[in-house]
């Protein structure tokens, strides 16, 4: 995952974040489930990039 991909992806999660605060605070509902769904997503593509990586690691350990 290239630094920009990483700074989407976090940018997507703090932004979530902040709509599911304001739906907090504002009692608003969809705005919550929005903010939360977004996050869930930023972290389900992190995880996954994550898992490429760690599988790359793995496949250069054993060329060596």
């Amino acid at each position: 995952m290239s630094f920009t991909d990483k700074a989407k992806s976090k940018a997507q999660e703090m932004s979530g974040l902040a709509k599911e605060r304001i739906g907090d605070a504002t009692d608003n509902e969809r705005l919550r489930a929005e903010g939360a769904r977004e996050q869930s997503a930023a972290r389900a593509q992190q995880a996954g990039e994550n898992v490429k990586e760690a599988g790359r690691d793995v496949r250069t350990s054993f060329e060596k």
